[in-house]
């Protein structure tokens, strides 16, 4: 990696491009040792780093489900790329269940093997910036893409989008299944539950709502994204990262993820 080069930002995420089974990019370099937060997502992430944190100066690791937010402290010089892998690819695209990695972090090369990793290294060695990184590891995320049983994904990525705004019953409902087939279908293609799902996609679309308002009004955000009242998604909040709204909002100002 060449260290003339500068990235996008300090801590840039954006819309994946080109890479089917690839939702959001992002790009972090650490001038000078910094905090950094990973929020807690349903969707598997590839994380590729570069530095004096890495193994040989490089490592690449898989991470599943999260539910809980991740702090650290990076060390000044290391750079990353990480992929957000789209919900329901996790099987197709690592070949396991995402609830075998679900809180886990693991070595790529674990799920992976060994020559397909020793290829992804060498093509990832060769970039000279994070943005060539970036679509070295889409194009090898693109490669892995297999066929996945349809009928189960459809039925949880459907729900998964309708659960955004409705209960469970409701849902199952709407798609025309019982509850138990449902929770089925989400765990073996998700890999929460699909009440663990809503909660957790909830709590994004607040954080986004403050982020995107001119002037934050909690109270109103807790309305608008069905919480019972004001209390109920601080109460949320802790659970997920061990911080109030209002903490949460000011700690990702400078690191999106």
């Amino acid at each position: 990696m060449n260290r003339a080069v500068q990235p996008p930002s300090s801590a840039t995420t954006v819309p994946a491009r080109g890479a089917p089974a690839v939702s959001a990019i992002s790009f972090d370099e650490c001038r000078v040792e910094s905090p950094r937060i990973k929020l807690p997502r349903a969707e598997a992430y590839i994380t590729v780093r570069f530095g004096p944190n890495a193994r040989r100066g490089m490592d690449i690791y898989a991470f599943g489900l999260q539910s809980k937010a991740r702090r650290k402290t990076v060390r000044a010089g290391q750079r990353a790329v990480m992929a957000r892998l789209r919900l329901g690819s996790c099987r197709s695209l690592l070949g396991v269940s995402p609830a075998q990695i679900a809180e886990r972090i693991v070595a790529l090369d674990e799920l992976w093997g060994g020559a397909s990793m020793r290829v992804l290294e060498d093509r990832l060695a060769s970039a000279a910036t994070l943005a060539d990184a970036a679509a070295i590891l889409s194009a090898a995320i693109s490669e892995r893409l297999r066929e996945t049983d349809s009928a189960r994904t459809a039925l949880a990525l459907a729900a998964a989008t309708r659960l955004e705004r409705a209960g469970v019953r409701s849902v199952a409902g709407e798609l025309g299944v019982s509850e138990r087939t449902l929770r089925r279908a989400f765990v073996e293609v998700i890999g929460s539950s699909p009440k663990a799902y809503a909660r957790l996609a909830r709590f994004h679309r607040a954080l986004r709502a403050a982020r995107d308002a001119k002037a934050v009004d909690w109270a109103a955000i807790a309305l608008s994204e069905g919480y019972c009242d004001q209390a109920h998604m601080i109460a949320e909040f802790r659970q997920f990262t061990d911080a109030t709204p209002a903490a949460l909002l000011r700690e990702t100002s400078l690191d999106p993820r």
